[in-house]
This record gives structure tokens, C-alpha cells and sequence, in this order.
């Protein structure tokens, strides 16, 4: 992320590149006419220019959201959420390169990854949301019975939550927002949208697609962009806020968890992760090591629920490294833009030093067996080499620490039990792997482990229908499927008298 400068908003090279904030239906500058600079991580050249939204701004943003609740029927009129969504949702489809464009020079994403985890499950996930708000069940009667010397038929409705502050992370950023946005919008929240300063396009770009291509009534999605930390923690203490939902650093989680108990609202994390792949003795070591290996380096490893940390048997542990040193010498740091990349660099230049500060204490920790360092194929550019880091304790700082980088550390273990205790040896508990010769064994240990998500052989647990989110640390609250759309509805018990 660049400076904050006093300067016209001029428009962007890309084509959905917005600079202007969406607040109250209008796209619209600074009230201070600040602007920050977008850096492209890939060359470090500014990309653009953004509008550098103030607290006065989230206030003029909360404002219009309440207002929007409280005044439109956008929380009562289901089949106008599910007609709206889905006018956005056709909007993005027709533009889906566009779209491609803006994450690739924002965020650094390989253009590889678009339609795997970035723009097309984002659309996916509207379209899902937009059908369920159609589709749910507000009201539920339950049957006749006598309660406190009255005949009543209870009555349960969903009601939407309230007024939503989104604040989403830099890694996937089409996608985070997506996400939080289909489930909040087609609930019949109104929502403020506030993404990190990296990657503030990915964010403005949906406000416009909104504002100029639906019948979205003004207020209801509101995008607030600003390099300034003090507005994302406006937005958590505002008393209007009914829910804060958030994707980032388990950190700045708990900080957010912290702004809002004041003011006891409904908080949502997904935060970070360590999570470990356990490679069983009878497992196909190509297939798993090939899988485990090859992910941490997808997107510069810059994923909270990659399995970063391998545990080998000791019985096949040369073996196993091995083979995640062949897959991780042919994984070449490249431009985004190339449709042949799959590593491309980490966000910024904080970010950079981070995981190399890392790689430097694996030096101490353990055993660099590939890798390490800044890539040498760049000479501008936030690019790391992939790394393999061997012979690395359960406790190391390695070992529990999340990197964020395209590093792998390799963990041997003796028995079964003993990798099960080594896995569940973390604060977090975001995700995880499994590879067995026997299924029914794997899935058993996988069983065990203690943690949100979790993989067997490679099948995939992420979809528009099932629930994504973790244990303890690394996160409150689910998002994707029914759980996740209910994440913003309240319930309502009404004591209805029962009818003869």
C-alpha cells in the first residue's frame, strides 16, 4: 500500500478499476479528498489511486446503512434480495476478466487461480446465497401444546440481524468479500464493506457493479476504503453496527472481538491458521507430498487453511522429503500475469520481510533443505523462493507460528497417536489433511483431529453448501452454506394461541 496524498481521483488504467467509495448509492470521493496509492506487488509500480476514506466517511456509510434497514423493506422482501443478487451476480459474470484483471494486479494473484479460488467461486457464491433467500424458511410453526397453563403454538421466525461491518483481508479479496457479502446481503442485512488496503479495488469494483447494474436500494451496500486503521475500528465500536464479521490475522481478531463486547455485538472471525497434514505410512507418498507441497506454494503460500506443516513417518521420512523437494524445485516464482504462473509474489514489502525472517530462523530450527531467500529471477517485486524446512521440532516457532509464505516445514513422527497429538498441537485449528492407502483409517484420524475442516486423500471440503470455519483460535462462527447465511439472521419465539 502506497502514501495517503492530497490529490485529484483520477481514473485508473484498468477497466473495473473504481477508485470512488460506494455510500449511499453514490459513488463518491473522500469527505478529506485524500487518496492512497495501489501497488502491484508483482513490479512495486502504482497501480492507481484510491479514495482514502476517514472515520467521518464509515460514519456517513453507517448512516446510510441503518437508514437503509430501518426505512427500505430490503430485510422483509426476500424475492427482491434473490432478484438482486442475482442482477449482480449476471453483472459480474458478463465481466469476469475484468474482474480477473483487478485481483491479479492488486493482490498479486496468479491469473491460474481465477476461476479455482478467486473470482469464480465468489459469483458462485452469490448465485447460492441469492437462491437460499428464495428458497429458506423464515417461519416455523411448532406444534400445540400447553405451557404455563395456556394452549399455544409456538411460532419461530428468522429475521435479518441488522447493520453488518465487513472487514476482509488481502489474500483472496474478490472472493472474502464475496463471500461475506452474499450471506449478509440475502439474509437482508445492510452491509459496510471495508477491505484492506492492499487490495482496495476488489472491493470498489463490486460497490460499482451495484450502484450502475441493480435495483439495490441506496444504503443497503455501502464499500469504504481507507489506509487509516482508526476507521476500521470506527466501524467495530459504532453502536449502529449489529455485526462485525472478519477475515485477517487472529491479532486483529481478537482486537475486533475485544471493540465490540462494549457494545455486545454478534462478532464473526476467520482467522489464521497451522494446519498439518498427516501422511500415514500405507499412503501413495507422490500423490500426498505432490498435494501438500504444491499448495503451500499456490498464491506465494498466502492461504490461512494450507496445511503448512507435513508430518511424515519416520519409516518413510527421507523418502517423503525428497519428494517434496522435487515439487517445490520445479515451483518458479513468476508474473501473475502468465497464464503458466502458480507462485507469484506476496503482497507487499512488510510482508516480505516477514517470511523471510522466518526463513532465516528454519535456519536456526531446522534444516533449509530447498529454497530460501528472495527469488533470484526477480529484480523488482515482493517474490520469495519456495522453501523446505526439515528436521523441525512440534514446538518451534516455525512449527506453530503462521507464516504466510511459500514455506513448508516437515515434522517426523514414530506412531499414529503421536502425529494426532502433534496436529492438535497448535492454537489454531483451521484445517487439515489426511493421506492413507486405507480410507476408513484415514478418515478415522481424521476423525481426531481438532479442527474445523479437514481433508482425506485430497477430496475438497470447500463448497457454496457446507460450512467453512475453524476451532479456537483460528476463528467464532461459519461461513458458506445454510450455517453461514443464519451467521446474520436472529430468531424471534412468538407465543401464538393455539387455534381449536
Amino acid at each position: 500500500m502506497g502514501s495517503s496524498v492530497n490529490a485529484p481521483v483520477s481514473a485508473p488504467t484498468l477497466s473495473l478499476a473504481e477508485p470512488r467509495m460506494l455510500i449511499g448509492g453514490e459513488l463518491v470521493d473522500a469527505l478529506s479528498g485524500r487518496v492512497f496509492e495501489n501497488i502491484d506487488p508483482a513490479t512495486e509500480d502504482v497501480l492507481g489511486v484510491t479514495a482514502d476514506g476517514s472515520t467521518e466517511d464509515a460514519d456517513r456509510a453507517v448512516s446510510a446503512a441503518r437508514r437503509a434497514f430501518d426505512t427500505t423493506d430490503w430485510s422483509t422482501n426476500s424475492s427482491l434480495r434473490s432478484r438482486v443478487l442475482r442482477q449482480l451476480a449476471d453483472a459480474m459474470d458478463e465481466r469476469r476478466a475484468d474482474l480477473g484483471e483487478v485481483v491479479t494486479a492488486e493482490a498479486g494473484a496468479p491469473m491460474a487461480l481465477h476461476d479455482m479460488m478467486q473470482v469464480g467461486p465468489g459469483i458462485e457464491s452469490l448465485r447460492w446465497m441469492a437462491d437460499l433467500a428464495d428458497t429458506y424458511e423464515y417461519e416455523k410453526q411448532f406444534p400445540t401444546r400447553v405451557a404455563l397453563g395456556t394452549s399455544t403454538a409456538p411460532l419461530v421466525r428468522k429475521e435479518a440481524a441488522g447493520v453488518v461491518a465487513a472487514i476482509t483481508a488481502w489474500n483472496y479479496p474478490f472472493f472474502l468479500n464475496m463471500v461475506k457479502l452474499s450471506a449478509a446481503l440475502a439474509a437482508g442485512c445492510t452491509v459496510v464493506l471495508k477491505p484492506a488496503p492492499d487490495t482496495p479495488w476488489s472491493a470498489t469494483m463490486i460497490g460499482k457493479l451495484a450502484a450502475e447494474y441493480t435495483d439495490m436500494p441506496a444504503g443497503v451496500l455501502n464499500v469504504v476504503t481507507s489506509s487509516d486503521n482508526a476507521v476500521g475500528e470506527a466501524l467495530t465500536t459504532d453502536p449502529r453496527v449489529d455485526v462485525v464479521t472478519f477475515t485477517g490475522s487472529t491479532a486483529t481478531g481478537r482486537k475486533i472481538l475485544a471493540a465490540g463486547a462494549p457494545t455486545v455485538k454478534r462478532t464473526l472471525l476467520e482467522l489464521g491458521g497451522k494446519s498439518a497434514a498427516i501422511v500415514l505410512e500405507d499412503a501413495d507418498m507422490q500423490a500426498a507430498i505432490g498435494q501438500v507441497a504444491g499448495s503451500v506454494c499456490s498464491h506465494a503460500g498466502q492461504g490461512c487453511a494450507l496445511t503448512t506443516r507435513l508430518l511424515l513417518p519416520r519409516s518413510r521420512y527421507d523418502e517423503g522429503l525428497q519428494v517434496a523437494q522435487a515439487v517445490m524445485s520445479a515451483m518458479v516464482p513468476g508474473d501473475p500475469k502468465d497464464p503458466s504462473t502458480f507462485i507469484g509474489p506476496v503482497i507487499n514489502a512488510v510482508q516480505l520481510e516477514r517470511v523471510l525472517g522466518y526463513i532465516e530462523l528454519g535456519r536456526i530450527e531446522g534444516r533449509i533443505v530447498f529454497g530460501g531467500g528472495r527469488a533470484e529471477n526477480h529484480d523488482r517485486g515482493f517474490f520469495v523462493n519456495p522453501t523446505l524446512i526439515a528436521d523441525v521440532a512440534p514446538d518451534a516457532r516455525i512449527a506453530q507460528e503462521e507464516i504466510f509464505g511459500p514455506v513448508l516445514v516437515v515434522i517426523p513422527y514414530e506412531t499414529e497417536d503421536e502425529a494426532i497429538d502433534i496436529a492438535n498441537n497448535s492454537l489454531y485449528g483451521l484445517s487439515g489433511s489426511v493421506f492413507g492407502g486405507d480410507v476408513a483409517r484415514a478418515t478415522d484420524v481424521a476423525r481426531r483431529v481438532r479442527t474445523g475442516t479437514i481433508s482425506v486423500n485430497g477430496a475438497a471440503f470447500l463448497a457454496d453448501d457446507v460450512p467453512f470455519g475453524g476451532y479456537r483460535h483460528s476463528g467464532l462462527g461459519r461461513e458458506h452454506g445454510v450455517e453461514g447465511f443464519e451467521e446474520f439472521l436472529e430468531s424471534k419465539t412468538i407465543g401464538v394461541p393455539a387455534t381449536a
